[in-house]
């Protein structure tokens, strides 16, 4: 597979469902899974790690819409959840469930369930839906 230079080719609406789906093959292709449980936590805290960084994108790209030339990125969860919270009540309780799946349990506790990993993926796919 040739690799291309994407910079600038993407929406952002296109490169966070990239990030979304290099997570995906991660899961399928290195961290395996038996009886509900994946059984290589590296591969899982990777995915979970690219999975959330396109919730991220989303939402830098929702604010950005919504604030237009006062936007800024945010530096902190807080800071997203708060603004978020200005617009969408919806989006917030999709940003907060995927903080805690993906980004904690997934990312710094290194879960090995299927269950909350593939919650946390759906989320994000929910909230691709707001840009």
């Amino acid at each position: 597979m040739a690799i291309q230079n994407q910079d600038n080719l993407l929406s952002p609406a296109e490169e966070a469902a990239r990030y979304l789906q290099n997570a995906k093959e991660i899961l399928s292709e290195k961290a395996g899974k038996k009886d509900g449980l994946y059984a290589d936590i590296k591969y899982v805290k990777m995915a979970a790690g690219t999975a959330y960084s396109a919730a991220l994108l989303i939402l830098d790209e929702y604010l950005k819409q919504k604030e237009g030339v006062k936007f800024i990125k945010p530096k902190s969860i807080e800071d997203y959840t708060n603004r978020v919270r200005k617009y969408d009540k919806k989006l917030l309780r999709l940003l907060v469930n995927v903080y805690d799946e993906l980004h904690i349990i997934g990312y710094y506790h290194g879960t090995r369930s299927v269950d909350t990993i593939q919650t946390g993926l759906s989320n994000v796919t929910k909230m691709l839906a707001y840009i």
